[in-house]
């Protein structure tokens, strides 16, 4: 058996994960897109680093675009077989590879326009919504909790990552001349304690381990001061400056926790009359997959049910659908709150509403999530005093905040307790994945006092013999 890296190798971005049989089959774990890898992205998606139409199975941890979203090329490029999920992430991968699709088919009207006028040749979309709804005809769910069969030779078992709803760790027992070895692979793991998903759960005893390392260097903030931070800010930019906070978050995952906690807090009477919008059609769609799935919430959240049925929704909250409504935000001189994706401020809506207010010290840019260095949210997290928005420069004027204690990603203490139900002396290798590589170095040496012996930090296209 051989496992092969051809993404999220020393990069946080791009997951897939290729396991080749000694009988020539050929399981894949993940198919994401590269994300806000500057002018390396698009060439990073075109290179899968294996043949599609060669690979028998297909396994998802999750469904954000970074694990999901080259599935449909990777099915138009020969893939014919099954892609297994958990029943959540069949639903909500849908609704991202569809959205994916059509933010390509948009981007490359634009240029083509342009390469049209300067003579240059036509260019293709990675897929078109076509392609992503034969793709989602593939995906088959399969219960948490349950040993599923493959084949004769394989088995594989969902546990819960507590990352994004429908999110699994993915687990599988290979056989090979009779001897049975299983090979556990983390998706991306959230936090224990998280206000609306249930903890990461244990698993059985594994052989291998391929495990993110996203914050293996990082211990965030206790959980519970995400709540009382996002009100400070929205009195500050709202009340007291009557300026507008500009909210970059991701559709999935992050969006929901924002409303549930706004919504807590004006159950408490605690949320400040402002405005509040939420501009993004994907994240109406993803919170309605959320509220279909109550199965993935923990045991306060179902609680909270008991006695409010919908814990993401509040008065004054409203949903901006059309791009004509979401471009007259741009002329309100009323303080309000806009939430609005992409989480790392690289495409989306949220981009322009950034670039339209960056220049007003009444404002405020708050980064609740994860950013790519790289990217328009990781600029300004890191202090950029100037950056260029759709070609244009536009200096740092508004307050930059950031939320850390709201990552979906565990840190390196979530990370381990994840790992404490394993004999560390039974892995006999735990390869780190998902993560920037000087992260991963201090998180491998913090894994090797925990009694860990064999640690690998593989590199892209790398592969390596297991047995």
């Amino acid at each position: 058996m051989k496992i092969a890296f051809h993404g999220a190798a020393r990069t946080v971005t791009g997951s897939k994960h290729l396991i080749t049989l000694k009988n020539g089959k050929k399981i894949l774990l993940d198919c994401g897109m590269y994300q806000g890898m500057g002018k390396d992205t698009v060439p990073l998606n075109l290179d899968f680093g294996f043949e599609p139409s060669e690979v028998d199975v297909m396994i998802l941890s999750h469904a954000h675009i970074d694990h999901s979203g080259l599935i449909p090329r990777l099915c138009k490029m020969g893939y014919k077989g099954k892609i297994y999920c958990t029943r959540a992430s069949r639903d909500l991968t849908e609704v991202l590879l569809l959205d994916s699709a059509e933010i390509q088919e948009d981007d490359i009207k634009f240029v083509n326009k342009k390469n049209a006028r300067e003579g240059k040749p036509y260019v293709q979309p990675l897929y078109t919504i076509d392609d992503a709804k034969r793709a989602v005809m593939q995906l088959r769910p399969v219960e948490y909790g349950e040993w599923f069969k493959i084949d004769e030779d394989v088995q594989v078992f969902f546990t819960d990552a507590g990352h994004i709803i429908g999110s699994a760790c993915v687990h599988l027992r290979i056989t090979e001349a009779g001897r049975t070895q299983q090979v556990t692979f983390s998706g991306d793991l959230g936090r224990y304690g998280d206000p609306i998903l249930k903890s990461p759960e244990v698993f059985p005893q594994a052989d291998y381990i391929i495990m993110e390392s996203t914050y293996g260097s990082t211990l965030h903030e206790a959980l519970a001061p995400s709540d009382d931070e996002l009100l400070r800010y929205i009195r500050e930019t709202c009340v007291e400056k009557k300026g507008k906070l500009i909210i970059p978050a991701f559709s999935v995952g992050r969006t929901q926790e924002l409303l549930y906690s706004l919504n807590n807090a004006q159950l408490a009477g605690k949320l400040p009359k402002v405005d509040l919008f939420v501009d993004s059609p994907l994240s109406m769609e993803a919170t309605d997959v959320t509220r279909q799935h109550p199965e993935c919430f923990n045991k306060k959240l179902q609680k909270v049910l008991e006695v409010d049925d919908d814990p993401f929704g509040f008065p004054g909250l409203r949903y901006i659908r059309s791009v004509d409504e979401s471009k007259q935000l741009n002329f309100r001189k009323e303080p309000c709150v806009i939430i609005s994706a992409s989480g790392m401020a690289e495409a989306g809506r949220v981009k322009h509403h950034i670039a339209n207010n960056i220049e007003d010290p009444k404002n405020t840019i708050l980064i609740v999530g994860y950013c790519e260095p790289e990217s328009l949210g990781g600029r300004l997290m890191n202090g950029a005093k100037e950056v260029s928005i759709y070609g244009e420069r536009h200096e740092v004027k508004a307050q930059v905040g950031v939320i850390r204690s709201m990552s979906a990603h565990g840190d390196y203490e979530d990370m381990s307790q994840w790992l404490a139900c394993q004999d560390p002396k039974a892995v006999q290798r735990l390869f780190l994945v998902h993560g920037e590589y000087e992260v991963q170095k201090i998180f491998r040496n913090w894994l090797l006092k925990k009694g860990f012996l064999d640690i690998e930090i593989p590199e892209r296209h790398s592969e390596t013999g297991l047995g």
